[in-house]
C-alpha cells in the first residue's frame, strides 16, 4: 500500500488534468501583464512596477464561460484588489521610513494576517474563482514592505488602468459574438451552511497565514530570510481542495516546485539579460503558469518561481539573495499549511464523531 501510494504520488508530479482550453486564459493574462510592463519600461517608470503586477491579477479570475460571466467575475475581483493595494500603499506611507525595521516587519504580519482573513470571506461571498486570498496576501504584504513607494496618485492611476486593461482583454472575446454577449448564468443564493462555512474559512485563512507570519519573522530572520510574506503565501496553498489529501499534495507540490523553479532562476541569474528580455520573461512565466496551475499545481510552480522572484528583483537587480529567501519562507510556509490542513482535518473528524456521524 505505502509503495502504491508512494508511486501514485511521484505520478501526481507529471500527470495532467483535463484542458479547459486554459491557453486562452494563459494568452489573455500573459497581455494583460506583459503589456503594461512594456509601457512602464518605454518610459522609465518601474517604480510602478509593482503596482501594474498586481493589477494584472484580475485577468487570474477569467475561468468562467460566458463573456458576462466573466465581465462580472473580473470587475468584482478588479475592485477588490484596487481596495487592496490602496490600502497597502496606505499602510507603506503610514509606516515610519526610518522607524524599526523589526517593528515594521511585525506589523505587516499582523495587517497582512488581516487582509488574508477578510479577502477570504469577502472572495467567498463574491464568489471569486480561485477563491481565498493567496493574491492578495502577496499584493498586499509585497507593496505594505516598500519603504519608499511611488506617488500614491501615479501608482492607484497605474493599478487602476491595468485592472481596466485586464478587464477589457477579458471581454475581447465578445466582439462579433454580440448574440452571446448577454448570455449569463445568475448566482444561486448561498445556503446558511455556505456563509457560515465561508466565515470558518476566513478564520482558517487568518490561523494560518498568521502563524506562517509570525514563524517567518522569527526563524526567518535568525536565518537572515527576507520577505516573510512569502511564507505566508505558502502556507494558504493547502487550504484550496476539496479533500485532505488534494490539500497536502498541494502543499508538497508547491515545495517541489519551487526547487525546480529555482534551475531557471539560476539561469536567468547568471545570464543577467537586458530588461526587456527580462520582462518578455515575466509574460513567457506567466502564460505557462495559467496553462498549468490547474492540470498540474508542481509544474506550475516551476515557472511561478522565477515569475514572482525576476519580478521582485526586475529594478533592484537579479541576485541569489532572493533565491536563498524563496526556498527558505516557502518551506516554512509550506510545513505550517500542510500542518494546518492535518489538524484541522483531525479536528473535523474529532467533531463529527462527537456527533455520532462516521467519517467517510
Amino acid at each position: 500500500m505505502r509503495q502504491m501510494s508512494l508511486a501514485g504520488s511521484l505520478k501526481s508530479l507529471i500527470t495532467l488534468g483535463p484542458a479547459q482550453q486554459d491557453h486562452w486564459i494563459g494568452l489573455r493574462t500573459a497581455v494583460g501583464i506583459f503589456a503594461p510592463l512594456l509601457v512602464l519600461l518605454a518610459f522609465d517608470r518601474l517604480d510602478l512596477m509593482v503596482f501594474v503586477v498586481f493589477g494584472a491579477f484580475t485577468g487570474v479570475y477569467g475561468r468562467v464561460d460566458g463573456y458576462w460571466n466573466r465581465l462580472r467575475m473580473q470587475v468584482r475581483s478588479g475592485v477588490l484588489f484596487f481596495v487592496v493595494i490602496a490600502l497597502a500603499l496606505a499602510a507603506s506611507n503610514w509606516w515610519i521610513e526610518h522607524q524599526d525595521p523589526e517593528l515594521k516587519s511585525w506589523q505587516v504580519v499582523l495587517s497582512t494576517t488581516l487582509i488574508a482573513g477578510a479577502c477570504s470571506v469577502a472572495a467567498g461571498f463574491l464568489r471569486l474563482r480561485p477563491a481565498g486570498s493567496l493574491f492578495h496576501i502577496f499584493a498586499f504584504a509585497a507593496i505594505a514592505s516598500i519603504a519608499q513607494p511611488a506617488p500614491a496618485f501615479q501608482a492607484l492611476a497605474a493599478t487602476a488602468a491595468t485592472i481596466v486593461f485586464q478587464i477589457l482583454i477579458g471581454a475581447s472575446g465578445a466582439i462579433g459574438q454580440w448574440a452571446n454577449v448577454w448570455q449569463r448564468s445568475p448566482l444561486p443564493p448561498l445556503s446558511d451552511n455556505v456563509r457560515s462555512a465561508i466565515w470558518w474559512e476566513g478564520l482558517f485563512y487568518i490561523l494560518t497565514a498568521g502563524v506562517a507570519g509570525v514563524i517567518a519573522n522569527i526563524v526567518g530572520s535568525r536565518l537572515d530570510a527576507g520577505h516573510n510574506y512569502w511564507a505566508m503565501v505558502a502556507a494558504v496553498v493547502p487550504l484550496v481542495g476539496h479533500t485532505t489529501r488534494l490539500r497536502v499534495r498541494r502543499g508538497v507540490h508547491r515545495v517541489l516546485g519551487t526547487l525546480v523553479g529555482m534551475i531557471l532562476m539560476a539561469a536567468l541569474v547568471v545570464l543577467n539579460p537586458p530588461l526587456l528580455v527580462l520582462v518578455i520573461c515575466i509574460g513567457l512565466f506567466q502564460f505557462m503558469a495559467e496553462i498549468l496551475v490547474i492540470r498540474n499545481y508542481f509544474l506550475a510552480q516551476i515557472f511561478v518561481t522565477p515569475l514572482a522572484l525576476v519580478g521582485v528583483s526586475l529594478v533592484s537587480g537579479l541576485s541569489t539573495a532572493v533565491m536563498y529567501d524563496r526556498i527558505v519562507e516557502t518551506l516554512i510556509g509550506s510545513a505550517v499549511g500542510i500542518l494546518g490542513v492535518l489538524a484541522g482535518s483531525l479536528f473535523g473528524r474529532f467533531l463529527m464523531k462527537m456527533r455520532g456521524i462516521t467519517p467517510a
